[in-house]
């Protein structure tokens, strides 16, 4: 290959526009609108017009119904012929049910896997475990003293530590579909922060839970993971289907 060759493949064609730029344009805008799902500015039911986006959002339809398409996939939002997009319902009892029953399964499955690896997961999980511990505290210092609405890009930091947590242990499995079925399921778990109750959040007790799936791996005991995770997810379960 000449040096003329090698530098048109290097170069875009004449006229086209980069890809990458519109791709982060699309994220951008995608975390825009998920933002709005999650912080209950748009509840369940409410329209979602690809024009009105754009305009608050300033940018032109296109990233817009990108954005929008991809979402439908996660199950926040649905599509209706002729009305366009529209906020999904919250999860029913029984997908709730459904829901953390899966977690069980794979959570667990991860965890015994994990468990034969501590020495190397321990400090990946202590780490992961402090930038969670940080996140509740920035979320707990905007409440204020009487619990007052949290800013949501607070609490979607301490959301997204909360998730990383539990796929630093996934990933420690050394299961690479145990891996990919977890991230799957991501999208499910915004559904569950949309389900949940905005006005409280559940984040000390699983900051403390948390702490107590990390004590367990310390421990060296491969039985104590596995009942930790167990009593965690069945707490959330709880708090989010409101239980007492």
């Amino acid at each position: 290959m000449n040096g003329n060759e090698s530098s048109a493949l290097a170069a875009p064609a004449v006229g086209r526009k980069p890809v990458v730029p519109r791709r982060a344009l699309r994220d951008g805008v995608y975390d825009a609108i998920l933002e709005r799902l999650l912080d209950g500015s748009t509840p369940p039911g409410s329209s979602l017009g690809i024009d009105s986006l754009a305009r608050e959002l300033e940018v032109s339809p296109t990233p817009v119904r990108e954005a929008l398409v991809q979402l439908e996939h996660t199950g926040l939002i649905s599509r209706v012929a002729l009305k366009g997009y529209r906020v999904a319902p919250p999860l029913s009892p029984e997908q709730l049910a459904e829901l953390f029953d899966m977690r069980t399964i794979l959570e667990t499955a991860a965890v015994e896997r994990a468990a034969s690896r501590a020495d190397d997961l321990v400090p990946e999980l202590r780490a992961a475990h402090a930038r969670h511990v940080l996140r509740a505290h920035r979320v707990r210092k905007s409440r204020g003293a009487h619990g007052g609405p949290a800013d949501f890009s607070d609490l979607r930091e301490c959301f997204a530590a909360d998730w990383e947590f539990h796929l630093t242990i996934i990933r420690a499995s050394g299961n690479r579909f145990l891996l990919r079925t977890a991230e799957s399921l991501s999208a499910q778990v915004h559904r569950l922060r949309q389900t949940a109750d905005h006005g409280t959040t559940d984040i000390e007790r699983a900051v403390d839970e948390h702490a107590a799936i990390l004590a367990a791996f310390e421990s060296g005991d491969p039985q104590r993971p596995l009942v930790a995770m167990r009593g965690h997810l069945a707490a959330v379960a709880r708090r989010v289907s409101h239980i007492p």
